[in-house]
């Protein structure tokens, strides 16, 4: 049974959150009051038409998500960092109970190890190559934390070291924001492409956009791989 002072709190607890969200529906509509629909309208057709012209990207769609919208995909971003640092502050108050596995045949566990290397390795290439074909930071990373989730399904007493989990997470972070910070104060926009565009097609071109996914791709997969290890196990 809950206590008088208990429901109190949580009474106003509940006014409080009620009394936020109202804020930010106020806060909301006042920004899209100040939309312009017909020019928003056009939007879609200026990226397609002038892609390569501001970016020499040969993906249009990285040109959207790191340049165009960059500051869209930091938000991205630091939702996932707020979902992974959420779940594993729920957690790890928790005890973990010893869960009953079917152990992993002979072939998995030879074949496990190599594969860990290549699906790293193709990770990369994905997010590496985010602005010259289908991909980048988020199919990347994803595709990096895929390899550790079949080592943590094949190995039972395989362990993830969140410590350089961290630290890869918060320096991939750091340098998405330094770079937007740099172009900020260069150009006086935040995530400014201030870096040469090169040629379309070739690796090193489309200015900070690779610079950029790259360091998403870090940061996605090293995330994705902390949510996972902590996943695995029931907890009470």
């Amino acid at each position: 049974m809950k206590k008088p002072g208990l429901k109190k709190r949580l009474r106003v607890k509940n006014i409080f959150v009620f009394l936020l969200l109202c804020y930010l529906a106020f806060q909301m509509f006042g920004v899209f009051g100040l939309l312009d629909l017909n020019k928003v309208k056009g939007v879609a057709k200026y990226y397609l038409e002038n892609d390569i012209k501001d970016t020499q990207s040969a993906n249009v769609v990285t040109s959207i998500v790191v340049n165009y919208r960059g500051f869209d995909t930091l938000g991205e971003v630091t939702v996932l960092f707020l979902a992974a640092t959420g779940l594993g502050a729920i957690l790890s108050g928790r005890r973990k109970i010893k869960r009953k596995r079917i152990p992993a045949n002979a072939m998995l566990k030879f074949g496990s190890k190599p594969l860990l290397s290549i699906i790293i390795l193709f990770g990369a290439y994905i997010f590496i190559h985010g602005h010259l074909s289908p991909g980048g930071g988020f199919q990347g990373g994803t595709v990096v934390a895929s390899g550790f989730l079949l080592m943590l399904l094949t190995f039972e007493r395989y362990k993830v070291e969140h410590k350089y989990v961290k630290w890869t997470e918060s320096v991939a972070g750091l340098t998405f924001v330094t770079i937007g910070l740099f172009g900020l104060f260069l150009l006086g926009s935040f995530l400014a492409n201030f870096l040469p565009l090169g040629k379309v097609g070739e690796l090193f071109s489309s200015g900070v956009i690779p610079i950029i996914y790259i360091a998403v791709g870090f940061k996605v997969g090293s995330e994705l791989t902390g949510l996972l290890d902590n996943m695995m196990g029931v907890v009470e």
